[in-house]
């Protein structure tokens, strides 16, 4: 497999995943504003919507959108168990996957993080932040993980939700959240995860600040 990704982006949940289940893959960088990737490939020219992730499979397909990654990566590798199978707990792995999707990713954080989102946008978002919040601060009481075990959603929260470093969205009042967080960090896949995309990451801002001050 080969998993195309922009440091921190919500594409670092794959990279959790794939070591979870101890997979061999390719990760090749793409920059979000130039897409291109770090091989020098026009990424659109492999993803039409230039959209990250983007996980090229061994028959040479691409397949794109996060849940639908994060959910093959779970199917290739069954002895990970980082999907459930029956089907109330599936059910509700979709639940999960969804609202960080839409409620978390797109509502909330995506318009806080977009530079040309109008300043409307963002208070709406950020009108929306307590409720969603404290659901899902509920939803972790009591429990190491969203489901059961570990799953694909636990790393997609985590990748969301770090997105608070550069946005202000704090879930830190939030008990359940903040101690999830805390487990998540300590877990092994995903500090490996964090540490080599925060590199990364700051690779690419040293990047961007030079090419500015040289313009």
């Amino acid at each position: 497999m080969k998993l195309y990704f922009s440091p921190l982006a919500c594409t670092l949940a794959s990279r959790i995943a794939l070591y979870e289940a101890g997979a061999e893959a390719t990760f090749v960088e793409v920059d979000s504003k130039t897409k291109r990737t770090s091989t020098g490939e026009d990424f659109l020219a492999i993803h039409p919507l230039g959209l990250v992730p983007a996980l090229e499979l061994p028959d040479g397909d691409v397949l794109g959108e996060n849940a639908a990654v994060l959910q093959h990566i779970a199917r290739s590798f069954p002895e990970a168990r980082l999907a459930p199978t029956e089907p109330k707990a599936l059910g509700k792995l979709q639940q999960y996957l969804c609202f960080i999707g839409t409620e978390l990713h797109k509502a909330l954080y995506l318009p806080l993080l977009d530079q040309r989102a109008p300043e409307g946008a963002k208070q709406y978002a950020l009108a929306k932040m307590a409720s969603r919040l404290a659901w899902l601060d509920q939803s972790l009481s009591g429990r190491e993980f969203l489901l059961d075990q570990f799953s694909i959603a636990d790393g997609y929260l985590f990748a969301v939700l770090n997105w608070s470093l550069v946005a202000p969205v704090d879930w830190t009042p939030y008990p359940a959240i903040s101690g999830f967080m805390a487990r998540m960090r300590q877990r092994p896949s995903v500090a490996r995860a964090f540490a080599e995309e925060l590199e990364l990451y700051r690779r690419e801002q040293q990047r961007e600040a030079q090419l500015m001050a040289a313009s």
